[in-house]
């Protein structure tokens, strides 16, 4: 008789006990066993929550290297049929062998369900007919689960989905996850109702009213921001290190739409204007992307968004500092250049409507487009053409927690027709879409890759750019863990070229992420090891690190509105001269508008207390030895960076925490 101990883990999530009977059968390469019922002396509790229990499986002889198990439930007398999560199964042969079986699904019915031994294996060396047979089963079943649809023409596809229920239980939220995010939606709005804001209409009448809305959430960078929002160096520290650091590029040749001359700026030190551009101290920010656009209607009111470009200086002192200002693009004698020398509110009007305009550019581009709905693009694929078994699933899947049901929420309560966005932010509606079509056309593969990014707009040298010091470094270490992973299992490019999971994975990326726009410099398929290292560091890049980037220090950089205000209702002055500080607040957006914009800017700034930072994994996908060592490694780099930024954080005025790997979430899940 061949005795296998037997050995089951029931994850430790709310909702993850099951009382129903739980059956098995092991299949090896020899045989199978029986379908065997799991019996031990902990009788109805071997499968609650956070349980480990161990059962016997006998067979008349061995079964040979075991290939895949078979699991099933069944209610007991008087129970009803319930869910259960098993996270693993491990089983010790009689011949002393130890095979794990990574599962981390949710069995809600009595079907059988195949969960493969946890030994990555590519598909042309997947040899077991049943091997082979399970690994086509569990394609087929995802295509089903996971079929693409398209949201409007022009813009990434997602998931298909009635409602966050149908989405598969494997994707959605934990109970845990789920109630916090809705508790911190509801409370947030709920504080502010109590006040009387969330439907108030009016103008805000002064300053002091602004500040009693922001006192109900604060946080030590935004009180920074609150204090210093109008001054010039602190306008420009945020355009490297806000949450916005995407636009601003090295200036060598002006826009001929932005006639500015030598003696129209006054640098500090007296420097020429040109031989600063020629010594690369001058930057860019241009808003095109903005350009023509029609403006929402909020309360009833037309409003107003701009298109800026916009000049700053490097400073002998090393400070970023503006020194030109135009808010639509084309030049005319109503849409001045506007310059620190000019009236107080002439110049601090002008720096507002940047500020607005940088809002729009970067919750639809920075945030929404290049990371949220990428995210989703790479998640969808893997869950439809990359089995369990894969390597590249086992690498990939921490990457995707949370984020199809947060996408779907997005749609839903943001960008939706009654959505937050839609209803108070300039660029809501119609022009939110035309927006994230113009942001994909004119995205490049490249500009998804930090160091490529980085060069190109001329960055390289610029000092005090933490976004790209943090990132830079990530990137690498990133990029030495996914090169360990890979080379592991692909010892050569012909192996990469004839794996067709891998293939199909990238080629639906294409299509459905980046609309076969070969412009953009994706890749269709992979050629070569070193191809699909790049790739695969800039997805787990893109839905961790990127994505802390512009998420994180929403409410830091939002909370008080006047420094990024959602909306604008009046035009900007098409002369110079006539601004006061009462336009601006007639400008600022209503009452109720800016409420809506801080409790969403809120919510999106909050970890779950289930959060999980870059480079952990509390589910175990891998069983080979070098994966878990390389995982320990990364690990180990990861908090190496995180003391080195901690430590600069000390001498630093306003800290840059959000690419710290502490404070980096594994995937796209707020």
């Amino acid at each position: 008789m061949a005795n296998y101990k037997v050995t089951v883990s029931t994850g430790n999530l709310i909702g993850a006990t099951t009382f129903n009977n739980v059956f098995i059968k092991l299949v090896g390469t020899d045989g199978e066993s029986e379908h065997k019922k799991l019996r031990s002396f902990k009788g109805a509790s071997s499968f609650t929550r956070g349980t480990v229990s161990s059962f016997t499986v006998s067979c008349p002889v061995s079964i040979g290297k075991l290939v895949l198990i078979e699991l099933n439930k069944k209610p007991r007398l008087l129970f009803p049929e319930d869910s259960w999560f098993p996270a693993k199964v491990e089983v010790k042969s009689p011949e002393g062998d130890a095979y794990n079986f990574p599962i981390y699904r949710w069995i809600t019915d009595s079907e059988v369900h195949r969960f493969r031994e946890g030994t990555a294996l590519r598909v042309f060396e997947d040899n077991h007919h049943l091997g082979r047979y399970s690994r086509e089963k569990e394609l087929k079943q995802r295509g089903k689960d996971y079929r693409w649809d398209v949201y409007v023409e022009g813009i990434p596809h997602f998931i298909k989905a009635e409602n966050p229920h149908s989405l598969p239980l494997e994707v959605r939220f934990s109970f845990t996850k789920k109630m916090e995010f809705f508790l911190t939606a509801l409370t947030g709005l709920a504080e502010l109702k109590l006040e009387g804001l969330a439907d108030c209409k009016e103008n805000w009448t002064n300053i002091d009213a602004i500040n009693r809305a922001f006192s109900c959430k604060r946080t030590d960078i935004s009180d920074y921001v609150h204090k210093h929002w109008k001054e010039d160096a602190f306008f420009g520290y945020q355009y490297l290190n806000g949450v916005n650091p995407m636009l601003i590029r090295r200036c060598t040749a002006l826009p001929k739409n932005f006639p500015v001359t030598d003696g129209m700026v006054s640098l500090r030190g007296q420097r020429s204007f040109l031989n600063e551009m020629m010594k690369g101290n001058i930057f860019l920010c241009d808003y095109k992307l903005l350009d023509g656009l029609k403006a929402n209607t909020i309360n009833g009111k037309k409003q107003y968004l701009m298109a800026p470009l916009v000049l700053f200086h490097k400073t002998p002192d090393d400070t970023l500092m503006p020194i030109a200002i135009q808010l639509k693009q084309t030049p005319a004698v109503d849409n001045p250049i506007f310059f620190p020398t000019d009236s107080e509110y002439d110049w601090l009007m002008a720096k507002i409507f940047v500020r607005s305009a940088d809002f729009s550019e970067h919750q639809l581009n920075a945030h929404l487009l290049r990371t949220h709905l990428l995210a989703e693009v790479f998640a969808v694929s893997l869950l439809r053409n990359v089995p369990m078994v894969h390597p590249l699933y086992k690498l990939l899947t921490p990457h995707t927690r949370y984020t199809l049901q947060i996408n779907y929420l997005a749609r839903l309560l943001l960008i939706s027709e009654t959505g937050v966005f839609t209803q108070f932010a300039a660029s809501g509606g119609k022009a939110m879409i035309t927006i994230l079509k113009r942001s994909l056309s004119s995205m490049t593969y490249s500009s998804l890759c930090i160091p490529d990014d980085i060069a190109e707009r001329g960055l390289e040298a610029v000092p005090n750019f933490y976004y790209r010091d943090d990132g830079l470094k990530l990137w690498d270490i990133i990029h030495r863990f996914v090169q360990g992973v890979l080379s592991y299992y692909y010892k050569n490019d012909a192996e990469v070229q004839q794996d067709s999971e891998l293939q199909k994975w990238i080629l639906e990326i294409f299509e459905h992420g980046f609309l076969s726009q070969a412009c953009t410099g994706i890749p269709q398929r992979f050629t070569t090891v070193a191809e699909l290292v790049k790739f695969v560091t800039m997805v787990i890049f893109t839905c961790s690190a990127q994505h802390s980037a512009v998420n994180s220090g929403q409410y830091d950089y939002g909370g008080w509105m006047p420094n990024t205000p959602n909306s604008l209702q009046l035009p900007p002055p098409t002369t110079k001269g006539t601004t006061s500080k009462a336009m601006m607040l007639q400008t600022f957006p209503d009452v109720n508008t800016t409420v809506h914009e801080m409790a969403t800017l809120w919510l999106l700034s909050q970890q779950s207390s289930d959060f999980v930072p870059l480079g952990h994994y509390p589910e175990d996908h891998f069983s080979e030895k070098i994966p878990f060592k390389l995982i320990k490694d990364f690990q180990g780099e990861l908090e190496v960076l995180s003391l080195a930024i901690k430590v600069r954080n000390k001498s630093l005025e306003v800290p840059y925490t959000y690419l710290d790997p502490k404070e980096v979430e594994n995937s796209v899940a707020i």
